[in-house]
């Protein structure tokens, strides 16, 4: 393809980011670092570190990151060398259900966790049934310690991110070099640990980044859990004075250089190669038998994670299918009636309506823009092709959180993009965030199929004739179909569920996402927590099935688009 075309591309990607990434951040940092005369000062991050509250938020926020990331790494690590190195019965029916995590947003896990751990929830009554408590005793599990409630609920759903990268890792080392370590008497735990952690690193440390970064930013699940006392939460509180208050602000480039940072750190010392992308030597690599008692503590140990990580789903479930459930084990009465009224009500019709249309919008953005970038950091020579592909990787390593606040910021009146100002109508700002935020799954799927298909392909259509263009839309693009399928799903599916963009962006209740309709759905009081839970279902059916397409087309390389 022509060096213009890629130059176009490059010149268009570019203003786009520009217009709407680096215009947002600068917003940021100019309100919490440039004083009304238009001086720069860092007296506002002075007093923000100053200001206990403030200071303790972010330092929660850190720890909450860390505790999250740790956790999930606990549980991720195990079951992905478990998986990579044995054979044990029901191992691919496990391995599908180690996903079942993904199809929840955390902040919906919340309200199922809440209604079985909570003051007069399903775990108080069996302990009272089974005369462990006395009649009418109490305890809120959960409320005792908000902090490591929420980095529970928060690594049961992420932990599946640091496994499929842990899963692919794996898949990619050479085994001979496992086995010339064993053979030097490097064995057991010290060869994983001196031989095959250092070749997964790079692995671990993408998917745990992404993790770290989601905790470090979540905000639906400390609002669930009411734990205010973390920088997310400050944040969106202090939207109701971001006029004239530059704390907000100064919160936001906080968290907004913590999260770059870590990025950086981890591009630099990882990069995107690394050993444990090298190709595989003849060996008797793979997984192997093992003996019958081993096999099946796999399998336990695998329906273990699983249940626990499922009991969020199974509250949720419980809660939609539930008319009264109070202070017993089981609900009182079970009914179809929520799921009627979700899709029925007031309140989540226009949301699922809104959803699909910027989802489908952005999603179409998504692919285009995906596909243009991809084939000129491959396929192209063009100076500066890097800069592109870094640009279009950068907004993993930026919170949803920030960049919301940044689109809110540069649409305040007397600013430049007033006209889209989402208090009017957020219709464009969510298609944009929700383009911008997923735009990396799209890029790094296309880039993997460019990758695997030969360029002597395009290179014969256009010797007989066919338009550069015309070879890559006729002959390359249904050769990768199966990665831009999954890409566009996984964009789709993540935007339709789409929390801390849909929480501060859409204002009015006409323009609600689904997400922001169960939230509003569940502050409700009598039927808002059912009817939000009923929502919820919904929401993890269509997730469930976006996941279990996208594994199915590209298998243990479904972890390389979880990777920053």
């Amino acid at each position: 393809m022509s060096t213009s075309f890629a130059r176009l591309v490059f010149g268009l990607t570019a203003a786009f980011f520009a217009a709407f990434f680096l215009w947002p951040i600068f917003q940021i940092l100019k309100g919490g670092f440039v004083d009304a005369d238009g001086h720069v000062t860092f007296a506002y991050l002075t007093a923000l570190l100053a200001d206990p509250t403030y200071l303790g938020g972010l330092r929660n926020s850190f720890l909450l990151a860390c505790a999250t990331t740790t956790l999930a790494l606990l549980i991720a690590l195990p079951l992905a060398f478990i998986s990579d190195r044995f054979l044990f019965p029901l191992k691919n029916i496990f391995g599908s259900l180690v996903l079942i995590p993904m199809i929840l947003p955390p902040f919906v896990g919340a309200i199922g966790i809440k209604q079985i751990f909570g003051q007069y929830g399903a775990l108080n009554a069996l302990l009272i049934q089974l005369h462990l408590r006395p009649a009418g005793w109490t305890f809120d599990w959960f409320a005792a310690n908000q902090f490591w409630g929420v980095a529970i609920v928060e690594s049961l759903t992420l932990y599946p991110i640091i496994y499929l990268n842990a899963v692919a890792a794996l898949a990619n080392i050479d085994p001979a070099m496992e086995e010339a370590a064993q053979n030097l008497g490097c064995t057991g735990f010290r060869r994983f640990w001196k031989i095959t952690l250092p070749l997964i690193n790079p692995g671990l440390f993408a998917g745990g980044t992404i993790v770290f970064i989601w905790a470090f930013t979540e905000l639906g699940t400390p609002l669930i859990f009411d734990y205010a006392q973390v920088t997310s939460v400050q944040i969106y509180y202090g939207l109701k004075d971001i006029g004239g208050n530059p704390f907000p602000y100064a919160l936001v480039a906080v968290m907004l250089v913590s999260s770059v940072t870590l990025y950086a750190v981890g591009k630099g010392l990882f990069g995107r190669g690394g050993h444990a992308m090298m190709a595989k030597a003849t060996s008797s690599g793979g997984p192997r038998a093992i003996p019958a008692a081993q096999a099946w503590f796999c399998t336990a140990l695998f329906a273990g994670v699983t249940f626990v990580a499922v009991l969020p789903h199974l509250g949720v479930l419980l809660v939609a299918f539930s008319s009264d459930w109070y202070a017993t084990v089981f609900p009182h009465h079970y009914t179809l009636d929520n799921f009627r009224i979700a899709l029925g009500h007031d309140l989540t019709v226009p949301a699922i309506a809104n959803s699909l249309k910027f989802a489908s919008i952005s999603t179409v953005v998504d692919v285009v823009l995906g596909i243009a970038i991809a084939y000129v950091v491959v396929r192209t020579k063009l100076m500066g092709r890097q800069v592109l592909d870094f640009l279009s990787m950068l907004p993993l390593a930026v919170p949803g959180l920030v960049l919301a606040f940044g689109y809110l910021a540069m649409s305040q009146e007397g600013k430049f993009f007033e006209f889209i100002n989402p208090v009017r109508d957020p219709t464009i700002l969510l298609i944009i965030a929700y383009s911008v935020r997923r735009l990396p799954y799209v890029v790094r799927s296309a880039a993997a199929g460019f990758q695997q298909t030969s360029e002597t392909l395009e290179e014969a259509a256009q010797n007989l004739g066919c338009p550069p263009l015309k070879s890559v839309i006729k002959i390359t693009l249904p050769l990768i179909a199966a990665n831009l399928i999954a890409g566009g799903l996984l964009a789709f599916a993540f935007a339709m569920l789409e929390v801390s963009d849909s929480l501060i962006l859409a204002q009015k209740q006409v323009f609600y996402p689904i997400t922001k309709a169960i939230m509003e759905l569940f502050q409700l009081l009598g039927d808002g927590k059912f009817i939000a839970s009923a929502l919820g279902v919904w929401a993890m059916v269509f997730l469930g099935v976006t996941i279990v397409g996208m594994s199915l087309l590209l298998g243990k390389k479904l972890g390389a688009i979880f990777r920053v």
